[in-house]
């Protein structure tokens, strides 16, 4: 893997949705590449668990910062209490995200509203908050963790999932080209089926077992992919991991786009609920 080489230990990442799955291996592969972690999620119990084992075996410091990304403050808080700390991050990973179930209208407003503000606008505010020290210093680091589902036609239930991976990808590459010249580096991972929690919050555990396994990937590889694509010399700026998933993504832009929307309207029957 490609080592990000300093001889200043006091680097600092911070990651949100830290608690488990992607975000969680995020921090353990920064940890060892020498980064100190601030790690972003609801559950403090985990964040102040993974945090001591990432101490014990890593020697880094890490901070905690327990907040619901969905409040509208949150974003400000967190930078502010960074400044108070006089910690400049110089890698960013915006993991944070989940889908909403059902069909557009059978969820409430408020949930969507909620999850628009989690994977849309504080992605945007922090990084917004905290690019300009990456610029100043002429290092830095963004991963936004988009989705497969950002590069293949939209589907029948979570509504706005794919709509918002897609947007993901489409701020990476303006970001990218922005800073060309001013030493950030900024991809968008794009994972397929990936090892975590996140099916069985959705309720979709059921359906997950009964998929091949040819489809799934580790997060251990699917992050350390990430982790490559973003400090490599020319970095890769939509970062689609695994060779299967590759394939998807290629035929998404090759196919007629009737024919993938119909393909993929077949696949999601297969691993969504249709109620």
């Amino acid at each position: 893997m490609t080592r990000v080489k300093h001889a200043d230990r006091n680097r600092w990442a911070l990651v949100t949705g830290a608690s488990a799955g992607i975000g969680a291996e995020f921090c353990r592969q920064l940890a060892a590449m020498d980064y100190s972690i601030v790690l972003v999620a609801r559950r403090e119990d985990r964040l102040q668990e993974l945090a001591a084992d990432l101490v014990s075996q890593y020697g880094i410091e890490c901070r905690c910062f327990p907040a619901d990304l969905a409040r509208p403050e949150a974003g400000r808080e967190l930078a502010d209490r960074l400044a108070q700390d006089n910690i400049e991050i110089e890698f960013l990973v915006n993991n944070a995200g989940y889908g909403v179930p059902g069909t557009f209208t059978e969820a409430s407003w408020q949930s969507h509203a909620d999850s628009l503000q989690v994977m849309l606008t504080s992605v945007c505010e922090l990084t917004w908050l905290l690019l300009p020290a990456m610029q100043r210093n002429r290092k830095g680091y963004i991963v936004h963790v988009s989705s497969l589902a950002g590069l293949v036609p939209g589907s029948a239930k979570h509504t706005l999932y794919g709509a918002t991976k897609a947007f993901l990808i489409k701020f990476a590459q303006s970001l990218a080209m922005e800073n060309l010249d001013n030493g950030v580096s900024v991809s968008a991972l794009c994972p397929g089926f990936t090892y975590t929690e996140f099916h069985d919050v959705l309720g979709l555990r059921d359906q997950v077992d009964e998929m091949p396994a040819w489809m799934w990937m580790d997060a251990t590889d699917v992050v350390r992919f990430g982790i490559e694509s973003v400090t490599q010399e020319k970095p890769r700026i939509v970062a689609v991991p695994g060779r299967a998933n590759r394939f998807i993504a290629t035929l998404a832009k090759q196919l007629p786009s009737r024919l993938t929307q119909a393909l993929t309207q077949r696949q999601s029957r297969r691993w969504r609920k249709q109620d």
